[in-house]
């Protein structure tokens, strides 16, 4: 079986923010890192070369795939934020809650796990911490730790 070509590294998250360019971004980065903390209480972990997680699990999909992935995350990338939501994708009643909560977020595109955000002034930073802590909740009753 093939191995994930995105894994933990190793690598320093805070380096990783201090890298960041532009400096908004970069202080956009520091934002939602203080922001996935607080929600988590996971320390993060570099995945890949640009991607920081919190929390990890493993799963077998029904193909038979297996799947060793971070619970939620982010990407700080110079046109969007990525953030990584995995509860909404694996839980569909996480994942209506989350669409309900995304009409009162503000300015974003969503994708099948992924919310993109351009700049942190145009969403509601409340409701944010609310998606990520629905979704930090479906991820650990789903897949829970130990």
């Amino acid at each position: 079986m093939a191995e994930a070509k995105t894994g933990i590294t190793g690598a320093s998250v805070d380096d990783f923010i201090a890298s960041v360019e532009p400096a908004g971004k970069r202080s956009e980065a520091q934002v939602l890192d203080a922001l996935f903390r607080k929600v988590t209480g996971a320390t993060p972990q570099m995945w890949g070369p640009s991607i920081i997680g919190y929390g990890e699990y493993r799963t077998t999909y029904d193909s038979g795939r297996q799947v060793h992935w971070m619970r939620a995350g982010f990407s700080p990338k110079k046109a969007k934020h990525s953030l990584y939501l995995m509860g909404g994708y694996a839980d569909p009643a996480t994942g209506a809650e989350r669409d309900a909560a995304l009409t009162r977020l503000g300015k974003h595109a969503m994708g099948a796990s992924c919310l993109y955000v351009n700049k942190l002034a145009h969403i509601d930073m409340g409701v944010l911490e609310e998606i990520i802590a629905a979704d930090w909740a479906a991820m650990q009753r789903l897949y829970p730790e130990g």
